[in-house]
């Protein structure tokens, strides 16, 4: 065991064949050509700590910084969700007390019967979470409207240990630095008010995502993933 400091990170598997049905079938969804009648969304979520100021900061001057006092006040905890719809460049971002089937199913409900209303189909592509089931929209919703949700849904979840391949995981590591990281948000409405600018002010540029890694790129550069056959 040596002194230098131990690196944390995803560790690839090995030979793993339910890892490699799991991330072909989400790389054949990235590589298809936009249809505005059956879209590609991606969602993540991430956990957030609200912090209160206990002493109003100081603004920053010509010759001082900004200055914030290191006392604070623990406000509870938020949950983020994110969608975004790469192929458009359009991204999305609100905030709940919690994050539990229930709050997931609402969010995807509101997309579904708002902005995707007039799509039939809409491909989901999710971390593999317990809470992200078709299961969660019947503890929701009476059966009529849950069943009508659900075949709407074409599920893709990425595998287990790997959530990288989720473009939403890149929009909350985005929406981290740009928005979140070095600030305090002591109430859920200021949070609720910078994520909705953040993603405003993204959307305006409008910023697709050109998806490189091809399954054949994936066989070819991640061959210590896919199965030995022994014939």
């Amino acid at each position: 065991m040596t002194q230098r400091a131990i690196a944390y990170g995803v560790i690839p598997p090995e030979q793993d064949a339910e890892f490699v049905a799991a991330m072909e079938e989400v790389l054949d969804v990235y590589a298809r050509p936009y249809e505005a009648a059956h879209p590609v969304l991606c969602m993540d979520e991430q956990p957030i700590q609200l912090i209160k100021e206990t002493r109003t900061p100081r603004p920053g001057t010509l010759t001082q910084p900004p200055r914030v006092d290191y006392e604070y006040e623990r406000a509870g905890t938020a949950s983020l969700f994110l969608f975004t719809e790469p192929l458009v460049g359009w991204r999305e971002v609100t905030a709940r007390p919690q994050r539990t089937k229930a709050d997931w199913a609402k969010e995807v409900a509101r997309l579904l019967e708002g902005r995707y209303a007039q799509c039939p189909v809409v491909t989901l592509v999710s971390d593999n979470l317990n809470t992200h089931t078709k299961g969660a929209f019947y503890e929701v919703f009476e059966p009529e409207r849950a069943r009508n949700l659900v075949r709407r849904i074409k599920f893709c979840q990425t595998p287990k240990h790997g959530s990288w391949l989720n473009i939403a995981e890149n929009e909350l590591s985005t929406l981290t630095r740009q928005c979140l990281a070095h600030r305090r948000f002591g109430d859920m409405e200021t949070l609720r008010t910078e994520i909705s600018a953040w993603s405003s002010s993204v959307n305006s540029k409008q910023r697709g995502v050109d998806w490189q890694m091809k399954v054949d790129d994936a066989r070819t550069k991640l061959k210590s993933i896919y199965p030995k056959i022994k014939l």
